[in-house]
């Protein structure tokens, strides 16, 4: 990967030298070095607000409450979990975390999520099919409220961000489906 990057920015280079541009050149990395700075801090804020949001609902006892809420719809999608493992809990958070568009958010809690799923696995080296399902899960990332793309949108001066809302809801739930649906049949074909 680093080799296509180091020959990407030599043709770059080599291409603003021989078109007499190497000053626009010069000018749009420094600018989108400063872009990529200050989208990097927006988001780093949002990470950092639902962590703390996080981890004020662990302390307070509501992750608890959240948890046997969601515990019925979890447990039926992953049988091989016990009700009271923290794998229950781990998932539903990441869910939530992907529920309200916090995908980058989402990315610790999912790490977790798999650590608590691997305490389950009898066998270290294979993966299970609960583990697998979260994976497909987790990467359809079904959102309601998209507030990462919200937040990028109006940061860049959209007059509409919300507007991404309902084709976000149709696209991640589609994809969801389909997800899954491929899940259950490759299982079903390579017993």
């Amino acid at each position: 990967m680093n080799t296509i990057w180091i020959l990407l920015i030599a043709i770059s280079v080599i291409s603003s030298v021989v078109n007499g541009r190497l000053e626009e050149f010069t000018k749009s990395i420094f600018d989108g070095a400063k872009s990529a700075v200050e989208v990097s801090l927006f988001l780093l804020g949002i990470v950092a607000l639902w962590l703390g949001i996080v981890k004020i609902i662990e302390d307070s006892g509501l992750i608890h409450r959240l948890s046997r809420f969601f515990e019925p719809f979890v447990c039926r999608l992953f049988k091989n979990i016990p009700q009271d493992h923290p794998a229950v809990t781990s998932i539903t958070l990441n869910f939530l975390a992907n529920f309200f568009g916090l995908g980058n958010a989402a990315t610790p809690l999912g790490i977790k999520a798999m650590q608590d799923l691997q305490s389950l696995n009898n066998e270290v080296e294979t993966v299970t099919f609960e583990m697998m399902l979260f994976v497909v899960i987790n990467t359809a990332s079904i959102q309601l409220i998209p507030f990462t793309v919200i937040g990028i949108l109006s940061d860049f001066g959209s007059k509409n961000p919300s507007i991404v809302v309902v084709p976000t809801i149709l696209a991640t739930i589609l994809s969801a489906i389909f997800a899954v649906g491929a899940l259950w049949v490759s299982r079903k074909i390579f017993r």
